[in-house]
């Protein structure tokens, strides 16, 4: 089968004008290349093999908005071709692109890729293996210092030590319950908050005043960068905002790419966004890495082309 398959969230759901799984729908399309979808709830395994009631779409055009970092297009931006129950072994490629976190709905569903018969990109059990938030502390040399725990008092202790700590729920996503604690006497009560009274795992990790230059997402593609961009945090609000420049890419960079690539090629994670402030690894994307949509209509590049084409010649390569 000449296709694409992209198990995802409902269709009505994603964003069109930004989705990243948009942007890798589209290129596939204009590599040639059929698009197909299918929610998790829309696989099944029939005498040991993996198959999915599949919807064949095809998508209308977009064009850059120049403005907002988003795609112009249709509010019906996709038009469909075909329902059919088909064998998930035929794809070139299967994208996981459910959005975390990751929960049962998610673990069922990359328990069922395990079955797939073909590449899937992220490889299920490489995501079951790598916590995007802890990833970064198997790297300690390039890391902010970090805390993880549930202990109100030791993370108390951790924010008097560093000054400012941003903290975050291990199992969080999209920027949900983040907080700024500062050295004051708030931090207890916003600690006891954000541990839900020493209930719940968090994340705290030294508040790095670079971030005011930029939170710059590394694109990586099977541990390599492809591109990067700048992200700033809004002026009323310490979380980071959508891309603003592209971003140099400099020997920290490198370094950290050097030093994750074994780790994701390991691990069959081929698109990663590693996130990294003042030269700092903070966490890297795994489950579904976004921002790449964005990025080419803020900066003109092709980075879902360029993640899609590689990923084919791959399949090819090692069918010939």
């Amino acid at each position: 089968m000449n296709g694409i398959l992209f198990v995802t969230d409902p269709l009505a759901g994603l964003h069109a004008e930004i989705d990243a799984t948009i942007g890798l729908m589209h290129a596939s399309q204009e590599l040639g290349l059929d698009v197909w979808c299918c929610q998790p709830e829309e696989l099944a395994v029939v005498d040991g093999r993996l198959q999915a009631r599949a919807h064949q779409i095809r998508l209308r055009p977009r064009y850059p908005s120049g403005a907002d970092h988003r795609w112009s297009v249709d509010p019906t931006w996709w038009d469909e071709v075909e329902l059919a129950i088909v064998d998930v072994a035929g794809f070139e490629v299967v994208h996981l692109r459910i959005d975390p976190p990751v929960d049962d709905r998610y673990l069922h569903t990359t328990y069922l890729l395990d079955l797939a018969g073909t590449r899937v990109v992220n490889r299920p059990d490489g995501i079951r293996a790598v916590h995007e938030k802890l990833v970064a502390l198997r790297f300690p040399e390039l890391c902010p210092p970090t805390y993880v725990g549930t202990s109100v008092s030791e993370l108390r202790s951790f924010v008097e030590r560093v000054g400012t700590a941003v903290v975050k729920p291990v199992d969080g996503f999209a920027g949900l319950d983040v907080w700024l604690v500062h050295d004051d006497q708030t931090a207890a009560t916003l600690l006891e908050s954000a541990t839900r009274g020493g209930r719940r795992q968090v994340i705290a990790q030294q508040y790095l005043p670079a971030v005011e230059y930029g939170n710059k997402r590394l694109f990586l593609l099977d541990g390599e960068i492809a591109g990067a961009v700048l992200r700033r945090p809004c002026a009323d609000d310490f979380r980071i905002g959508p891309p603003v420049a592209p971003a140099a890419i400099d020997d920290d960079d490198r370094a950290i790419a050097d030093a994750l690539r074994p780790l994701l090629v390991q691990h069959g994670l081929a698109i990663a966004g590693a996130d990294v402030i003042g030269g700092r690894l903070i966490e890297v994307n795994v489950t579904c890495p976004g921002g790449m949509h964005k990025t080419d209509a803020l900066l003109g590049t092709r980075l879902s082309h360029s993640m899609v084409s590689r990923l084919i010649t791959q399949y090819e390569g090692v069918l010939a």
